[in-house]
């Protein structure tokens, strides 16, 4: 992406938000924080980073952006979820606090806390077939779990038990985990491919 690299938002209302800022840097893209609705109008794409989705919906009410990601999400914007983001760009979530929303876009019913307490915090080698390179080392936090995917979505992996921890549909890419904490770069790399391709359509 050298010379003309990616602009690539990370939604920083709550959450990691810094490390995956640091990760698109160190892959060449433009890492840019987003808060506001003329900041999301401004990037190429988005991450939606984990933290707490309860309180990333009600900030992203707050804020004025829920309805703008909406509207970026059906245009076609590439975005990334992890943990708290998959949440968040599920059009289904089991165990929701009384009045929490999703952004939606994710034809999938996603639990919250699936993987119980902080406490409970685990780590796991996933297999990903449309990933080179060997198996994924995902870390899992609170982390949500995928208990059905829709027709219109694709999964990309699962635990060795058939939970499904990573899902796709067209161009959203939810994940269970944090790649960020792990080095995992793939993911991003994945994304970041959709974001220079859909800018080059753009243009």
């Amino acid at each position: 992406m050298a010379g003309n690299p990616a602009t690539v938002g990370v939604l920083a209302l709550q959450g990691d938000v810094r490390e995956h800022a640091a990760l698109l840097a160190s892959l060449g893209a433009e890492a840019v924080l987003v808060r506001r609705p003329a900041e999301l109008a401004e990037v190429d794409g988005l991450v939606i980073p984990g933290g707490e989705s309860s309180v990333i919906d009600k900030l992203s009410r707050i804020f004025g952006m829920q309805e703008p990601i909406r509207i970026a999400i059906a245009d076609g914007m590439p975005m990334l979820g992890t943990c708290a983001g998959l949440i968040m760009l599920a059009d289904n979530v089991t165990d929701a606090i009384e009045g929490q929303e999703s952004f939606g876009g994710l034809d999938v019913v996603v639990r919250r806390n699936a993987f119980g307490r902080q406490v409970e915090s685990f780590e796991a080698e996933l297999d990903v077939p449309e990933l080179d390179g060997g198996p994924v080392r995902a870390a899992f936090i609170r982390g949500p779990v995928v208990e059905s995917v829709g027709p219109a979505a694709s999964t990309l992996a699962s635990l060795p038990d058939g939970r499904v921890v990573a899902v796709e549909q067209g161009s959203l890419l939810g994940l269970s985990f944090h790649p960020e904490i792990t080095g995992e770069t793939r993911f991003h790399e994945r994304f970041l491919a959709r974001v220079t391709a859909r800018k080059s359509r753009l243009r």
